[in-house]
């Protein structure tokens, strides 16, 4: 016996202490925000840092050799900004009745509405891996005194895994493109009701008029790109949320680490840039991350985020396209409404009864909203016609 028999959890307060092929390793290739060139852009460019609420917490889990085996990308929250999963709700109703709600322990991949993997196990690692660090986080939770602990975005096999380690379990909906294996987007088009078919080349045509639009990937992006779109960023964010999240460097990082997954699409307008849209490209999924604009043009959201996404992801082969969080609009330009999940562990046993009532709820009433959504939405054709 050696001792790598041993299993042994801690916290580490930065990514960059885990060496970033062992941490891959656990992440596997398929998405890119779990890896560690994404998150640790993240620290090191002061996006997701105790000064912006976001304290790193993540867990490892090591045999007796300190080789690592499982990680949780978990994070000390002073607020409940940057989550897309919200339970602004439920912190004033527990502080209302006398509770602290904040801090809290979130497990997930700061400001990305993505689903994927957030229990991290290594090829080959215990198969009680995952349910050992699910146990972990609530010992955690417990021993830091947190009000909750949530995990968002996990995939629905976590989810599940999560719901049997006692964590309450919430649904949520996005909207989704997916490829059926179309050659161009004319094909795309072809499987469209008429009339949805004509109002998406008519958004097609206005968004181009007097616009030209570039699709970068890798090294076709360069400094002055990021400069651009950092600029729409934070215009575009500052409108919306008062602030924007990412910094600056948090793009260079990006582009230097993992330049090969970026897909940028740039706007101009008399040889000026005046829009873009980001994206992150995983093995199968593009994923549509941040627009911002300066100005008025009509349908160039639409064009830029959603249609050039699906040319993409046509030329590319990829198997569907994710464009973010909300936006019921999505359905009628080919994007479909797809589950998303959360889990959550409450500490106070009455505060927990509350969530729970109001969870199941809150599932049927997801559940029917994406049936009627895709019943009375969908633009595509219907079996008669």
């Amino acid at each position: 016996m050696d001792g790598s028999d041993r299993l042994s959890i801690k916290v580490v307060e930065r990514l960059s202490r885990i060496r970033a092929a062992d941490w891959d390793e656990c992440a596997g290739p398929d998405n890119p925000f779990v890896s560690h060139a994404f998150l640790d852009a993240l620290e090191a460019s002061n996006s997701a840092c105790a000064e912006t609420g976001w304290l790193p917490q993540h867990l490892a889990l090591e045999d007796g050799n300190g080789r690592l085996l499982g990680a949780v990308p978990m994070y000390l929250k002073s607020h409940s900004y940057g989550e897309y999963v919200f339970d602004h709700g439920w912190a004033e109703a527990y502080e209302r009745a006398g509770g602290r709600y904040y801090p809290k322990l979130q497990v997930a991949v700061p400001f990305t509405p993505v689903t994927g993997n957030r229990l991290l196990i290594r090829p080959g690692a215990p198969p009680d891996a995952a349910r050992l660090l699910a146990a972990a986080m609530i010992e955690i939770a417990q021993r830091a005194k947190v009000s909750s602990l949530h995990v968002t975005f996990p995939t629905k096999s976590e989810y599940e895994l999560l719901g049997e380690a006692g964590f309450l379990q919430r649904l949520g909906r996005q909207f989704h493109w997916e490829n059926q294996g179309y050659g161009n987007f004319d094909d795309f088009l072809g499987a469209l009701n008429a009339r949805k078919r004509k109002q998406i080349k008519r958004e097609r045509r206005a968004a181009n008029e007097g616009i030209s639009i570039e699709t970068l990937n890798g090294p076709e992006i360069s400094a002055r790109h990021w400069d651009a779109f950092f600029r729409f960023y934070t215009s575009t964010s500052d409108k919306k949320w008062g602030s924007a999240y990412l910094t600056r460097e948090f793009f260079d990082l990006l582009g230097q680490r993992m330049g090969e997954r970026v897909v940028l699409v740039m706007a101009k307008q008399d040889g000026r840039y005046v829009a873009g849209a980001l994206n992150l490209m995983g093995k199968e999924t593009l994923y549509g991350r941040n627009w911002g604009c300066v100005g008025d043009f009509p349908f160039l959201h639409f064009e830029a985020c959603y249609y050039r996404a699906i040319d993409f992801a046509i030329a590319r082969g990829l198997k569907r396209v994710e464009a973010g969080a909300q936006g019921a609009h999505k359905i009628q330009r080919g994007y479909l409404p797809a589950p998303t999940y959360s889990a959550h562990w409450i500490h106070d046993p009455g505060f927990r009864h509350a969530v729970e009532d109001f969870l199941k709820r809150e599932r049927r009433a997801v559940e029917n909203e994406m049936e009627e959504l895709e019943e009375g939405l969908s633009p595509f054709k219907r079996e008669a016609e």
